[in-house]
């Protein structure tokens, strides 16, 4: 088997972190570049000394063309105009890319969806975990079961720095029922309650969302029936399920053609 070689994007934060030690274990895969933002405390530092795994001589850099040029799959993990940044670097000479950034506003997703088209295949996930992905193939069929018999509610919890909300996963978890259902997230999702409410809407998808500490990950879908309730949960204890998971995503993608794939397709889920 050929080695794969890999560069991060975001290789700075959590979860750059976490692929930088996973990939320290891999026999198939090698990292040959790291980048950053360009106002990040971590440039010019080892990105494998910064994990925590011992020193790989990959040095972390903002300057995207270098670090992307001999990689066959950019992995990323930043914040949406990150994500930009680097489809951007790409177009110029193509490579395949897995992303994991969340909160993408609809022509940031549209842009992404217009490399994966026309330059080189992307797989994106708001969560690249095999469990979260086995709960949202779950929650598809409960909703389907349970229907307008049992109220639909997503509570989840993150560490105190995430900056966006609802996570990208509990609206796939959100998302996923309301299909399931013949719902509307967009109009059906109810994100915030405060004062004099009313009586909740029968077909409303409603959200509530933690922010403290040092939470990996916490997702609990709730179907809240007359005398019964059932609960589809995921907890997240390490990132390490993430990286493997991304990682696992990075070989996949190297066998298919251009286009914009997610994580179901990478395990095989949509076929089941």
């Amino acid at each position: 088997m050929s080695t794969i070689r890999i560069a991060l994007h975001g290789a700075g934060g959590r979860m750059g972190r976490a692929l930088v030690t996973a990939m320290a274990a891999m026999d198939d895969m090698e990292l040959v570049g790291a980048t950053d933002s360009p106002n990040s405390a971590v440039l010019g530092q080892d990105s494998g000394t910064l994990a925590g795994v011992g020193a790989n001589g990959i040095l972390i850099t903002d300057t995207l063309e270098e670090a992307f040029a001999a990689a066959d799959v950019v992995i990323e993990f930043t914040r949406p105009n990150g994500t930009m940044r680097a489809i951007e670097t790409l177009a110029a000479s193509p490579r395949k890319l897995v992303t994991g950034t969340t909160g993408l506003d609809p022509e940031q997703q549209q842009r992404l969806a217009d490399y994966a088209r026309k330059h080189a295949t992307v797989v994106q996930a708001a969560n690249f975990s095999v469990g979260v992905n086995l709960a949202v193939k779950l929650t598809e069929l409960a909703a389907r079961v349970l229907d307008e018999n049992a109220d639909v509610e997503i509570i989840e919890a993150h560490h105190r720095d995430k900056v966006d909300a609802p996570s990208g996963t509990a609206l796939l978890l959100g998302r996923a029922a309301a299909e399931a259902t013949g719902r509307s997230l967009e109009g059906d999702a109810v994100y915030a309650r405060v004062g004099q409410t009313g009586a909740r809407p029968p077909r409303a998808i409603g959200f509530a969302t933690v922010r403290g500490g040092d939470i990996v990950g916490d997702h609990t879908v709730l179907f809240a029936g007359q005398g019964e309730q059932v609960e589809i949960r995921h907890r997240a204890t390490s990132r390490a399920n993430f990286a493997t998971g991304a990682l696992r995503a990075a070989r996949w993608v190297m066998g298919v053609q251009n286009g914009l794939h997610d994580m179901p397709e990478v395990l095989g889920l949509n076929s089941r």
